[in-house]
């Protein structure tokens, strides 16, 4: 096999990332926006594939938003053990895998360090960069033993936030979010 991927979406994540991307994490976890969609081609039709995502540390620091921009606070507090998330058709064959958009959108982010959902600890104000990992093998337990391929795409480096910081962010997010359309501008008593 020769697996390609590439990153859906990519020019919303791109207008994201020209402001600087923030991800809202809360106690009860929250999903991303944009979500983490990925193309697969490349794989081998009937072999097994497991797809995981994992988001770790871009840097050593810590941010604030000062004067309408992100800058270095000082250094990073310490890291949560970081989880992998397996996708939870894996493991599925390359033929399946390649039909459609694989999407992590059941994936969460929390500040609650005691989680028990499984689902993605972080550090607010702090800059984290997600990756996608691809592993040829037909079992969950083989995973310890296996060839992680890993996928980076820099445009989906994100700041995690309690609230967002910067207002075009917020606005980017209000008008591609579908979830979001509560807080459109509908105008004077359209509904």
């Amino acid at each position: 096999d020769d697996p390609k991927v590439s990153l859906e979406s990519k020019d919303l994540w791109e207008k994201f990332h020209g402001l600087g991307t923030e991800m809202v994490i809360t106690k009860s976890g929250r999903q991303m926006f944009p979500q983490m969609k990925f193309r697969v081609s490349g794989l081998d039709p009937k072999s097994k594939y497991i797809l995981l995502l994992d988001i770790v540390a871009a840097d050593d620091y810590r941010y604030k938003f000062h004067n309408s921009r992100w800058m270095v606070a000082g250094k990073a507090d310490p890291e949560m053990p970081k989880r992998m998330y397996i996708h939870p058709d894996s493991p599925a064959t390359g033929e399946q895998w390649m039909q459609k958009v694989v999407s992590f959108h059941k994936l969460k982010l929390t500040n609650n360090i005691s989680d028990k959902h499984g689902f993605t600890i972080l550090n607010s104000m702090h800059k984290y960069q997600p990756r996608f990992h691809l592993v040829r093998a037909n079992d969950i337990l083989k995973l310890p033993y296996s060839t992680f391929r890993t996928y980076v795409f820099k445009e989906t480096e994100f700041i995690a936030v309690t609230a967002y910081q910067n207002e075009k962010i917020t606005q980017l997010k209000i008008d591609n979010n579908p979830f979001a359309k509560g807080f459109r501008d509908t105008g004077a008593g359209k509904r």
